[in-house]
Formats: structure tokens, sequence, C-alpha cells
């Protein structure tokens, strides 16, 4: 396998809340607010499914407040107190304080750095993703957030502009992330190669299902 870049997403495949979020912020801040955060997962599939995303997968800067707020509300949440927690929830997700990176995170892209691949960041994300690179020391070729290009993930324009950055084709590139349809199937549909990471074993019938980033130099064919 002849690879020369790494992109990788973001949110857990790199990084997951802060110990002090609690594993999921919105039933953290459910349960701070006497909400049912046993709703949580049906309010969340509800939410995800009354408000889609753009069919042109153009980036909304107010669908991440909306889906959000239409959360809170799934979990019992008053239209007021809705609003309220999803500003918070919104703030809190911009700060890149308040995330810790897996244990894996920078000793493999360090790894792949000594075999001199180059590296980028794509993320669907409306933070600062400069700021994200900055405060958690991450060696980086490039990074580009759906804020920035304009385009979300699995849209092929925002693969293609960071390829562009790194200057590879993208047989000669792989995307590494915890999604299938945004990650791995954008990617593919490119011709890029695509490894999925399943930390919490959400995929168990995905035969080439990566268990975490250890696995992934030896995925990629590196001694």
């Amino acid at each position: 396998m002849t690879v020369r870049a790494v992109l990788f997403d973001v949110d857990f495949t790199l990084v997951k809340p802060g110990s002090h979020l609690g594993s999921d912020p919105y039933q953290r801040l459910g349960r701070e607010h006497g909400l049912d955060a046993a709703r949580y997962p049906e309010a969340w599939a509800a939410a995800t499914r009354s408000l889609p995303r753009d069919p042109e997968l153009r980036h909304d800067e107010e669908l991440w407040y909306a889906l959000s707020e239409r959360v809170f509300r799934g979990m019992g949440g008053e239209e007021d107190l809705a609003r309220d927690l999803a500003t918070r929830l919104t703030r809190l997700w911009e700060e890149p304080a308040n995330f810790d990176l897996y244990d894996d995170a920078l000793p493999v892209m360090a790894e792949l750095r000594g075999h001199r691949l180059r590296l980028g960041l794509v993320s669907n994300t409306h933070r600062e993703i400069d700021d994200f690179v900055a405060h958690h020391r991450l060696e980086v070729d490039c990074a580009l957030s759906s804020r920035l290009h304009g385009w979300i993930k699995p849209h092929e324009s925002i693969f293609r502009a960071a390829l562009s950055l790194l200057d590879v084709e993208p047989a000669q590139a792989a995307m590494v992330g915890d999604s299938v349809e945004e990650d791995i199937q954008g990617a593919l549909a490119l011709g890029m190669k695509a490894f999925l990471i399943d930390r919490n074993g959400r995929y168990p019938d995905a035969a080439d299902a990566l268990p975490d980033l250890w696995a992934l130099p030896a995925a990629l064919g590196l001694e």
C-alpha cells in the first residue's frame, strides 16, 4: 500500500470530551437541570431526523445550535431552558481545553511522521480549528474545518481541498475517522483509502474496522 498522506477526523477519532464534561455533555447538562438524561438517545435520534443536513452539504453555522436545542427539548426541557442549554453546549464544544486527546493520538501521529507521511485534519465543526491544533500541539501539515471551507463531509470538495494543501492525489492518501458516512464513504467515493475507528464497538460487522489508532500503522502497511 503506497500512502503519502493521512487525513484524520477530529471528534471521537483524536479527541473525546474531557472528564469534567462527562461521557456525554448533553446528559451531564440535562441531569444538572432536572431533565431526563435517559431520554437522550431517542431525543438525539429524533432531532437528527427532524433537522436534516443541507442536501448540498453546505456548512450551516446554526445547525449545531438548532440540533442541540431540539435534543434538550426531547429530554423534557422547556423552550427557554433548551435554548440556554444549547447555547452553553455550543460554547463548551468551541473550547479546545474541554477535550482530551486519546492516549494513542500523539504517539501514532508521531510514528506516521517518522515514516515521512504528511498529516492533516478534516473536521465538520464550527470551532476554530487552528486554535484546536495549537492547544493540543498537533503537528499537522494542514487543518481544514467545514466552517472554513463551506462544505461538510462527505462532500468531495472538502477532501479535495485538504489533499491539495498536502499536494497528494486521492489514491495516495488515507482517511481515518469514526463516521461511516462522513469519513469512510466520503473518502472511498473519491478514491482514497479509508479506515474506520470503532473505539466503542458500534460496528461489529465492519470487517476492516480498527479498535483504536494503535492499529493504524499496521493497517497502512508500515513496518
